[in-house]
């Protein structure tokens, strides 16, 4: 008989999301999540401004690849703490981390205590996700994890509507100091609101799983090997051949935070974990050049360059609810094999723009198109995670998620940053940077009918 992921048995839940039992733990977790997503929008913002304060140029792009890649140390961290004692600790521990990191970087006063700052937010933002994952899977029907990852993904995406200019507005105002500052304020009652949810999950893990000491130094590793390949670029002929080895480092680095067979696309939850990696790799790779295109080809304004992520941040948040309103109705396989194909989409649509220089009408759609994707897929690759994991593994494979898809943004972060670099006087290096994208994405359409699990009664 062949079965797929949905028809893994489920309790179906009398009440939603934001019904009296679940109200204020969904109106924290999301707050939590909308705020980590915020405070690394903002700081794209106010970071030219602070690096100029406190003379940091030099230190300025670390202050970007760090908290990325310290994530992947948090997440994994979490993730094996979590299976050993329940996501409450965890969940505590790396708010915490998030907290300290907000006021190291809001009172630093040189560019190298801003970074130690920005490095701990990437810690404490790591793990936070990891163990909000494991609180969904512990509070939620299963049901209703549709809808709660959809509430994720929107607490995602409306940072990327209102955190540049509410950035920007603050340090005009008052500082950039209070980019960081402020958001102190918020967490703490984010957190309080989730508190009420997590008691009686204190020992609701395995206290026999051992530490996963190894797989931690694989994440440290995996971490220094990403931070390597974003320095690459700057050693003088000697950029590609670093890169090639650090982009061969952080793949052997990052096997053994995933589960057997994920980097081979085994059919189930490896599949979806390789997936969630290509698609992110394929859409930020790219993402991060609209902007950059439209200004440098067509003369653009900030307002129109970033039109184009605002279109493509509300067809996410759009699509993502459609997913959620319908649940069961339209199977999570189903989903991520749409989702990923319009990302695809998306992408060669921009190529093409790029090659015939297309008005800036045509970009816009291209990232529509691609943002509804997303939103399409990634709640259901969430959703995918948790039905395909035991109690006992929830931690890991939350953890091993959300390192896909840090990771696979990071890697093709920095690829593109090295394929940019090189192709300037070769060829056109947007339409290199969109191509690579490109075929990240279509990996992802390859890998997605490799999400259903078979098997034989």
């Amino acid at each position: 008989m062949t079965l797929d992921t949905d028809s893994v048995p489920t309790t179906a839940p009398a009440k939603g999301v934001l019904s009296r039992d679940y109200l204020w733990v969904t109106i924290g977790a999301c707050a939590l999540v909308f705020l980590g997503a915020f405070e690394s929008l903002a700081v794209t913002t106010v970071m030219p401004v602070a690096s100029a304060d406190l003379d940091g140029a030099r230190l300025y792009a670390l202050a970007f690849a760090g908290p990325l890649a310290t994530g992947v140390i948090g997440m994994v961290v979490a993730g094996n703490w979590a299976d050993r004692r329940g996501p409450v600790w965890p969940l505590y521990a790396s708010v915490a981390l998030f907290v300290v990191g907000l006021f190291v970087a809001g009172l630093a006063p040189t560019m190298e205590i801003l970074v130690l700052g920005r490095f701990a937010q990437g810690l404490g933002n790591g793990g936070m996700m990891v163990a909000l994952y494991v609180v969904v899977a512990r509070v939620y029907p299963q049901t209703l994890h549709p809808a709660i990852f959809a509430g994720f993904a929107a607490a995602w995406v409306i940072p990327s509507l209102v955190g540049p200019t509410v950035a920007g507005a603050v340090a005009e105002l008052w500082s950039w100091h209070w980019v960081f500052l402020g958001v102190v304020v918020l967490v703490i009652p984010a957190l309080i609101m989730v508190v009420p949810a997590l008691r009686g999950l204190s020992h609701a893990g395995d206290p026999s799983t051992p530490w996963a000491l190894g797989r931690i130094a694989w994440s440290v590793l995996a971490a220094a090997a990403v931070l390597a390949l974003n320095l690459a670029g700057e050693v003088p002929g000697l950029g590609l051949a670093l890169a090639a080895v650090g982009i061969a480092v952080a793949l052997i680095a990052v096997r053994p935070l995933l589960p057997a067979g994920s980097l081979r696309a085994r059919r189930g939850l490896p599949a979806v974990l390789l997936l969630r990696g290509l698609a992110a790799a394929g859409f930020f790779g790219a993402q991060v050049y609209i902007p950059y295109l439209l200004a440098e080809r067509y003369d653009a304004t900030p307002t129109i360059a970033g039109l184009s992520l605002t279109g493509g941040a509300l067809a996410w948040s759009a699509a993502s609810g459609v997913q959620g309103r319908m649940g069961e109705r339209l199977s999570s396989a189903i989903a991520v094999r749409i989702g990923s194909a319009l990302v695809l989409g998306g992408i060669l649509i921009a190529l093409a723009a790029a090659v015939l220089t297309a008005h800036v009408v045509v970009i816009i759609v291209a990232w529509v198109v691609a943002g509804a994707g997303m939103g399409l897929m990634i709640p259901r690759t969430s959703t995918l995670t948790l039905a395909l994991s035991a109690p006992e593994t929830q931690g890991f494979n939350s953890s091993a998620l959300t390192t896909a898809d840090s990771f696979g943004s990071a890697l093709a972060l920095a690829i593109a940053g090295v394929l940019f670099t090189g192709a300037a006087a070769l060829a056109d290096p947007f339409v290199v940077v969109f191509v690579f994208a490109a075929v990240a994405a279509l990996a992802a359409v390859l890998v997605a009918p490799r999400v259903a699990v078979r098997s034989r009664d």
